[in-house]
C-alpha cells in the first residue's frame, strides 16, 4: 500500500521508471520544515527499495521549487506525522549515497536548503527563470549543512561571497558555478527532465546502482586508497550479468537487453 504524505506529492514510476516527488506546500513556497524533511527520508527510502523505480525527480508545486528552512516550523510535533526518521544533514547524506539517479527539477527559486538540495542531486535541470541562493546571513543564520555539499560544486572563493554575502545567482551563472547541469526555458522543463530519464532508463539498473555507489564511497578517498577500492569494484561490476551480456551485444552488433543482474 502506497505511503501516505501530507507535505510531499509522490506519483509514478512512470513508463522511464521515473518517480516524481514534489515538495507540496506552495502557501509557504514549498519550505522545509522538519516533517517535510521526515517525509523526504521516507519517500527516498522507499523509492530505493522499489524495482519499478529507476531514477527519482525532486521538484517543487507551484512557482517554487524549495524556499528553504521553514521559520515557522522548527519542530516535529505534528500529530499524524510519520515517526521521526531523520534531520536534514541525513536528508543530504541520503541524497549524496542514493544508488538511483536523482534529478532536481528547478521550477523555481531554490534557497538555502532548498539550495542544498539541489547540490545534492545526481543531475539538476533549472528553468531560466529560476533563481538559487543562500540568503541565510541576512536573518543571522549562516548555511552551514549547505555548504558541504555547494563545495563539491563551487570553487572556494566564490562559495565564500555566495554565502557571505547572501548572493542570489541566476540560473544560468548557477550552472557555470557547476551547482545545476542544464537551463532551459520553464516551458521546456519537462521536456528535458523527460530526456534524462528516458536515457538513464535504457542503461543497466545493477551498472547505475554499482556506479553511484562506488562514487559515493571514492568521494573523500585519496588518490591511493581510492584506485584499489575501484578496481575491487570493475571487477564486482564485470561479474555482472548485465556486464556480461553489455560485452556480447557490442560484439554482436546488437541492442543488449538487460536483466538488472
Amino acid at each position: 500500500m502506497p505511503r501516505s504524505y501530507r507535505l510531499l506529492d509522490v506519483r509514478g514510476p512512470n513508463d522511464n521508471g521515473a518517480l516524481t516527488v514534489t515538495l507540496n506546500n506552495p502557501a509557504r513556497r514549498n519550505a522545509l520544515g522538519p516533517a517535510m524533511v521526515n517525509e523526504l527520508l521516507y519517500a527516498l527510502e522507499d523509492s530505493l527499495l522499489d524495482d519499478g523505480v529507476r531514477s527519482v525527480v525532486l521538484t517543487g508545486a507551484g512557482s517554487a521549487f524549495c524556499a528553504g528552512g521553514d521559520f515557522a516550523a522548527l519542530s516535529h510535533d505534528d500529530a499524524d506525522a510519520l515517526p521521526p526518521k531523520g534531520d536534514y544533514a541525513l536528508l543530504l547524506r541520503a541524497m549524496l549515497s542514493a544508488h538511483k539517479p536523482i534529478i532536481a527539477r528547478v521550477n523555481g527559486h531554490a534557497m538555502g536548503g532548498g539550495l542544498g538540495l539541489v547540490a545534492a542531486a545526481h543531475f539538476a535541470i533549472a528553468a531560466s527563470s529560476a533563481k538559487l541562493g543562500t540568503p541565510e546571513i541576512d536573518v543571522g543564520l549562516f548555511p552551514m549543512m549547505i555548504m558541504a555539499v555547494l563545495r563539491r560544486h563551487v570553487p572556494s572563493r566564490r562559495l565564500t561571497e555566495l554565502m557571505l554575502l547572501g548572493q542570489k545567482l541566476e540560473a544560468a551563472e548557477a550552472m557555470a558555478l557547476g551547482i545545476v547541469g542544464r537551463v532551459v526555458p520553464l516551458e521546456e522543463l519537462d521536456a528535458a527532465v523527460a530526456e534524462l530519464t528516458t536515457a538513464i532508463a535504457k542503461k543497466s539498473p545493477i551498472t547505475v546502482k554499482l556506479g553511484l555507489e562506488a562514487m559515493s564511497a571514492s568521494e573523500d578517498l585519496g588518490l591511493d586508497e581510492a584506485l584499489p577500492m575501484l578496481r575491487d569494484r570493475l571487477a564486482g561490476c564485470l561479474a555482472t550479468e548485465d556486464a556480461h551480456e553489455g560485452l556480447t551485444a557490442f560484439l554482436e552488433k546488437r541492442a543488449p537487453v538487460w536483466r538488472g543482474k
